[in-house]
C-alpha cells in the first residue's frame, strides 16, 4: 500500500487553499513581468529614431506601440484515482481410484490471497491571456519625449 499512502499524504499535505494562493501569486508575478516588458518596449520605441524626409521621428511618434497583455482567466484542476482490491481463492479437489486390491486417493488443496492496488494522479493549470492597448496617458507622455539623436 505504499503508493496509495504516498498519494494520501500528498493530498493532506497540499491543501487546496494553499495551491490556489500559490497560483494567484504566480499569475500576479507573471502579470508584473509582462507589464514591465511592455513598458521597456515602449521606451525603446520612443527613443528609436527613423529619418523620414529629413526629420527624425520615433517609432512611437509613427504609431508603433507594443502589445500589453492581461490574464483574464486561470484554472487549476487536480484529479486523483486509486483503487484497491483483495480476493481470496480456496479450492479443493480430489481423485479416488481403485484397481484390483489397491485403493488410491489424492487430494489437491490450494489457497490464494491476492492484493491489487493502483494509484494515479494528474493536475493541470491553464491560463488565458488577451491583448490590450497600452494605457493612453502613458502613450501621450512617451510621445512628448523627443529622441536623443539630432535631426539629420
Amino acid at each position: 500500500m505504499p503508493a496509495i499512502s504516498t498519494i494520501q499524504n500528498s493530498i493532506t499535505n497540499s491543501p487546496l487553499s494553499l495551491m490556489i494562493e500559490k497560483m494567484g501569486i504566480s499569475i500576479a508575478q507573471a502579470q508584473a513581468a509582462l507589464d514591465q516588458n511592455s513598458i521597456e518596449m515602449l521606451k525603446e520605441l520612443a527613443k528609436s529614431p527613423i529619418n523620414i524626409n529629413g526629420a527624425n521621428k520615433s517609432l512611437l511618434e509613427l504609431g508603433f506601440v507594443p502589445t500589453f497583455y492581461a490574464f483574464t482567466e486561470a484554472s487549476f484542476e487536480a484529479k486523483l484515482e486509486f483503487s484497491m482490491a483483495e480476493s481470496n481463492e480456496f479450492s479443493i479437489g480430489g481423485e479416488v481410484g481403485a484397481t484390483i486390491g489397491v485403493v488410491t486417493a489424492s487430494i489437491n488443496a490450494s489457497y490464494a490471497r491476492k492484493f491489487e492496488q493502483s494509484a494515479s494522479g494528474s493536475s493541470s493549470i491553464a491560463a488565458r491571456m488577451v491583448s490590450l492597448p497600452p494605457p493612453e496617458n502613458l502613450i501621450e507622455i512617451l510621445k512628448s519625449i523627443k529622441p536623443d539623436t539630432p535631426d539629420e
